[in-house]
């Protein structure tokens, strides 16, 4: 959404991050990544994939639209960042998101997974503080070289 009028539509169906994050409703652009199911299934029932028309959900060990939209937006995140522009992820919490998709007109087949603001840091905004690195978990805890539990 590029539009003045639509991101200020948008900006009701985050209400405790429009609240957190004031200065968010500035970003000039607002970008709602929406997974589609039936489009990943119908593309691995392509012949070159190997499936050959099945499009039986069964075969995913996880459900792939959704990590495919996780990573369409992280592209746009770090793409965002990549020409010195500044972005945020945000979720949409579920009770506002049929509200959502009726006021932009959503079909029920595309799953929004959150929003992204781009746009130039404000000025009077500080930078992230300590609280994010305080959260942040060190390597021993995240990175298992060979075997869970094994760091080194």
């Amino acid at each position: 959404m590029t539009d003045a009028a639509d991101r200020a539509r948008f900006w009701p169906f985050v209400p405790t991050r429009s609240e957190q994050t004031p200065t968010m409703r500035d970003a000039p652009l607002v970008v709602v990544p929406l997974a589609h199911k039936a489009a990943c299934l119908e593309r691995y029932a392509e012949p070159d994939k190997g499936w050959e028309e099945d499009r039986a959900e069964a075969r995913w060990p996880a459900q792939y639209w959704y990590i495919d939209t996780g990573i369409a937006a992280l592209m746009m995140l770090l793409s965002a960042v990549d020409v010195g522009l500044d972005a945020c992820f945000f979720g949409i919490m579920p009770e506002h998101l049929e509200p959502f998709r009726t006021e932009f007109g959503v079909p029920e087949e595309y799953a929004p997974i959150g929003g992204i603001t781009v746009g130039y840091r404000a000025d009077d905004v500080p930078p992230q503080g300590s609280r994010i690195d305080e959260r942040r978990r060190g390597v021993d805890e995240v990175v298992h070289r060979g075997h869970w539990g094994l760091h080194s």
